[in-house]
């Protein structure tokens, strides 16, 4: 006998609850719990997962045969890196980003070049009627009779017309849009996201098909629906882009096929996305002469050394007590960091200042590397002494003041060889003979304490 039973699920966190409760007591969140009805069978039901047997086939793992990991190209080289060389067989990935940045865009892009290849793609929409993907093909460039558009949202419907067109690559535009008719609850919701996602996770690994999920994030910046989504697929990407910047980076937070984080650079133009092959020379493109407070670092983002600019700028406080203290790119709890080590061990009077940091190009940056060239940056800028244009600084600090080594410096140094940089200052805790011998005539300056490095930069 089939009964239906309630349950209210948070919809940030995936707790369940048997009644409605004001705030969810697992991440104390109000307002999230919404109801939720799903089909259960009575007494009689088999448990997924239970198959009966006794036990488990166990063998060793040098026994088991390697399967090969066979890659579609996709042909937007960018988008092939963040996916660790191309799209895998059988592999499950979501995309995520802000409403409007280009995630259907890219896809579009995407599947359209393999489709013109002779790949059979089947790209559903459960926001856009197929007239409107039909004018954004045109405009991208993407048109292909490989490409086999559809309008649907439920997702037992969508499976079907797979199993018809036994299409190479599957497209879902966006994941909170379709819905499974197992569960009675609104499309969107936690419950629905989870188990529709599962459901194109079965269904794939049988075909050994790719399928692409692109979903919405929230305000928090998370992928709307439950945390637990991002462990049922095999990769996740996150697209971001700032306001008022023409460029995007698509940057890789799960790979079970690759390395993280990767990140990919294109910008956005009217036909659509472009890819940026390198990104440092974009980043730098604008950076002002001779200016105080503006530093050239080294920041890794996966395989990929890229050059940035990093800008502070120290004012006067107009607040009694309460400076401001503001990063945009960077994380501002290590910015405050960096500026307690520079009044505590330097001696610089930063307390009544108004402190901004900003990296340019619309670039978020979190490694250690960057940390020597943000606080050289300040004290640039405090002092009001500019920095030799030809000079890099890479280092991590330590909060007694000693600049660290940081990990692939020789892929660093060789990038900022490539770039015409005449100077770059690296922890003493190298060895200089050698990557003298691979770096040529570039000079580097070995500096063992934050100190050592602000008496070589001024």
């Amino acid at each position: 006998m089939v009964k239906t039973v309630t349950e209210y699920v948070c919809q940030g966190c995936g707790h369940r609850a048997p009644k409605w409760l004001g705030k969810c007591p697992e991440c104390d969140a109000w307002n999230t719990l919404i109801e939720e009805r799903a089909k259960e069978i009575g007494s009689n039901r088999k448990v997924r997962g239970n198959t009966g047997t006794d036990h488990a086939s166990v063998q060793p793992v040098t026994g088991v045969e390697a399967l090969p990991q066979n890659r579609l190209i996709t042909g937007i080289g960018e988008f092939d890196r963040t996916l660790g060389g191309g799209l895998v067989e059988g592999s499950l990935v979501l995309i995520g980003g802000d409403p409007g940045i280009g995630k259907s865009t890219l896809l579009l892009q995407s599947v359209g070049r393999m489709a013109q290849s002779g790949g059979r793609v089947l790209y559903v929409s459960g926001e856009e009627s197929p007239a409107q993907i039909k004018l954004r093909a045109e405009r991208l460039g993407a048109l292909s009779d490989n490409l086999l558009i559809c309008s649907e949202t439920c997702i037992e419907d969508v499976l079907r017309i797979v199993d018809r067109v036994e299409p190479r690559v599957l497209v879902l535009d966006s994941v909170q849009t379709f819905f499974t008719a197992d569960l009675q609850s609104v499309p969107g919701s936690i419950g629905q996201v989870r188990e529709v996602a599962f459901k194109i996770f079965q269904d794939i690994k049988k075909r050994s098909m790719p399928a692409l999920l692109i979903g919405h994030i929230t305000k928090d910046g998370a992928i709307a629906g439950p945390k637990s989504l991002e462990h049922i697929v095999d990769t996740v990407i996150y697209f971001e882009g700032e306001k008022g910047h023409s460029y995007r980076i698509l940057r890789t937070i799960k790979n079970r096929f690759g390395s993280t984080p990767e990140i990919g650079v294109f910008e956005m133009l009217p036909e659509g996305l472009a890819e940026v092959e390198n990104p440092s020379d974009i980043f730098l493109a604008e950076r002002p002469t001779d200016s105080p407070g503006s530093v050239i670092v080294s920041s890794m983002e996966g395989t990929r050394p890229l050059l940035v600019e990093v800008q502070a700028l120290v004012s006067s406080s107009s607040s009694i007590g309460m400076p401001r203290r503001m990063a945009a790119g960077f994380d501002q709890n290590r910015m405050s960091l960096l500026i307690a080590i520079m009044e505590k061990r330097l001696g610089l009077n930063l307390q009544g200042e108004d402190i901004f940091v900003n990296v340019a190009g619309g670039l978020k940056v979190s490694e250690p590397a960057v940390d020597m060239g943000v606080a050289a940056a300040i004290a640039g800028s405090f002092r009001n002494q500019a920095i030799d244009r030809h000079t890099v600084l890479i280092g991590e600090v330590g909060l007694t003041g000693e600049v660290r080594s940081v990990m692939q410096l020789e892929a660093r140094l060789a990038e900022v060889e490539r770039l015409g940089f005449k100077r770059c200052v690296v922890p003493q805790s190298v060895q200089k003979d050698k990557l003298l011998k691979k770096q040529g005539s570039m000079n580097l300056v070995l500096v063992k304490t934050l100190s050592d490095a602000f008496d070589a930069v001024f």
